[in-house]
């Protein structure tokens, strides 16, 4: 399309937010985008919609129908209200509302409860900001129907979002997202009812929050060894977001008396001052805490992300250089733990059940089934896990995680639950010390028994509307032209999820996948025991590879020698497969 007929579009979407229906501050910010000389913030703002997709609603915030405002935020709370008053059309309806730290975030929430009040609904407000697992544990706790956080999770700052949840806590899924799409598309800017009703807010408190953290506290499998190791150097940092109070508070709960927390980062800025990027996943984020670990010799140090839902932790390693462990290396040890905690105490029932995505090490699967303990594999995120627990039912329930720092160690949330994992996380360093070994040492002897594991994901940006074609046709390509070897091993099985099948391609023997739904993910399982997943980025114009290699390791001294091994694998494969960012 011209230039000249994109903006003409754009224009045209601009001028109908001129109307009555729109507040004077956001009816000023469109005059002056109109009447600039650069379109550019106008084509950005206007000439697409911002979509409520499966996850909700995510966009740099700022007026325009691509954008995160009132308006977007308040037409998705407009459908999802209508599917709320459609599914339950009987009795009093709730739903619970959160809010993270960014600008905005508590205007969009309190725009949110209005809205709902205004529809009929009661809509439980939190006082302040709040974790993204305790607004998902309120959901299960008072009884609604559904709930909304406001979060962006770890974007940049001026980023915000909308993640709609179900009546079991968890984020929507099938049919429940694409009904509620649906809806939210029917909804016109005057169809919003946007004046509150204020018998139906009701504020939540701090006595909320004792119920999560001593629900949080259940889930304790060695207090004793707490008792032994209270005073263990935990150092600890919120990033500037919701967990800056109910992470130490969880931890004192727990029994634990020397935590040190990073003052310039206890503050709840969505600016987030202190780092690039308020993602644990990146070691930048970690510096900070690591200074001030070195400097107080700590035993272990730990990081949420802005919206309390993903765990960033770091140990010593052999030589007391601190090392960040990857996602799947917390999973392992969460795994690890919880099943021979459970077996010591004389605590498995034989119903007992992990579930990880499938991105996520292949080694989980094999602790827990080596353990008698099924492993179900999901999609990517915990949306999906949520519906595994609800098909396989709580009680057997003991963990689940992904690869992206994201662990579930109890089902009285339904999404990943950073409050609940960092006081596990410190027990099991507890428990270690305790025994006389360190959180690495743990790590170092889960390998030699079960096989060592080293993962790494690459991920190639490919931007516009040709970029999304060369991703379609990168993954077109390996679906259709599976090469045979990857760094000299054979490839023995293919799993496809645009159509569920796998295939052996050794035997060619083929069979359907139970999954709830198709995606566009590819797997090639390798003969020498390597995994490749590739998969497009569903909210970000990039494509990804998950990398898994093994290597040999009879013993923890063979550490070292198996991660070079592991790692030539992955160069390996990468070269193979040609990978350029």
């Amino acid at each position: 399309m011209e230039k000249s007929e994109i903006i003409k579009q754009a224009k045209a979407k601009a001028e109908s937010w001129l109307s009555d229906a729109y507040d004077a501050q956001t009816r000023d910010a469109v005059n002056r985008m109109l009447s600039s000389s650069d379109p550019t913030e106008l084509i950005d703002s206007f000439y697409n919609d911002l979509e409520f997709g499966t996850g909700g609603l995510r966009g740099i915030m700022g007026a325009g129908t691509n954008r995160m405002n009132i308006y977007t935020v308040g037409a998705a709370t407009q459908g999802f209200a209508n599917y709320i008053n459609k599914m339950f059309p009987d009795g009093k309806k709730s739903v619970c509302i959160g809010h993270d730290c960014r600008h905005n975030s508590r205007y969009f929430a309190e725009t949110t409860a209005a809205i709902f009040s205004a529809n009929g609904i009661t809509a439980y407000l939190f006082e302040d900001l709040r974790p993204t697992p305790e607004m998902s544990f309120a959901i299960r706790e008072l009884g609604c129907n559904g709930g909304v956080i406001i979060t962006a999770s770890h974007n940049p700052k001026e980023y915000n979002g909308y993640k709609a949840y179900w009546n079991d806590g968890s984020q929507l899924v099938p049919p429940h997202d694409k009904n509620v799409i649906a809806e939210v598309k029917r909804v016109k800017a005057e169809d919003i009812k946007f004046t509150k009703v204020p018998e139906r807010i009701i504020t939540l408190g701090k006595d909320f929050d004792q119920k999560f953290l001593d629900k949080i506290k259940t889930l304790s499998l060695s207090p004793e060894a707490i008792r032994r190791q209270h005073d263990l150097k935990i150092v600890f940092t919120p990033l500037h977001g919701t967990t800056y109070e109910l992470v130490p508070a969880s931890l004192r709960n727990w029994g634990f008396t020397n935590i040190t927390t990073i003052p310039e980062q206890m503050v709840t800025d969505g600016d987030f001052p202190t780092v690039a990027s308020a993602n644990p996943e990146e070691p930048a984020a970690f510096k900070m805490a690591l200074d001030k670990a070195r400097s107080i010799d700590a035993d272990l140090a730990m990081a949420c992300d802005p919206d309390g839902d993903r765990i960033g932790i770091a140990v010593k390693d052999d030589k007391g250089e601190w090392i960040l462990l990857n996602g799947n290396q917390t999973n392992i040890i969460f795994t690890y733990y919880i099943i021979l905690r459970r077996k010591e105490l004389g605590l498995i029932r034989g119903n007992e059940y992990t579930i990880k995505t499938i991105v996520t090490s292949e080694l989980l699967k094999e602790i827990a089934e080596k353990n008698g303990v099924p492993c179900y594999d999901v999609y990517t995120g915990f949306k999906w896990i949520a519906d595994m627990i609800r098909k396989k039912g709580a009680e057997g329930y003991i963990g689940a995680g992904e690869e992206s720092f994201g662990f579930m160690p109890g089902s009285f949330t339904r999404d990943k639950d950073a409050v609940s994992a960092t006081s596990l996380m410190a027990e099991i360093a507890a428990w270690a010390k305790d025994n006389g070994k360190t959180l690495f040492t743990i790590l170092k002897e889960i390998y030699a028994q079960y096989g060592f594991s080293q993962e790494k994901m690459i991920y190639i940006v490919r931007k516009g509307l040709s970029g999304a074609q060369e991703i379609k046709e990168m993954m077109e390509e390996l679906r259709h032209h599976t090469p045979k070897t990857i760094n000299g091993s054979p490839v023995v099985v293919k799993k496809d999820y645009a159509d569920l099948k796998a295939m052996n391609l050794k035997t060619g023997d083929i069979s359907t996948m139970d999954f709830p739904t198709t995606s566009d993910v590819l797997q090639f399982f390798l003969e020498d025991g390597c995994k490749i997943s590739v998969r497009p980025s569903g909210t970000e114009p990039k494509i990804k590879f998950y990398f898994e290699a093994r290597g040999s390791m009879s013993s923890p001294a063979d550490f070292g020698k198996a991660q070079e091994e592991a790692n030539r694998k992955i160069a390996g494969m990468v070269k193979d497969l040609k990978i350029e960012n």
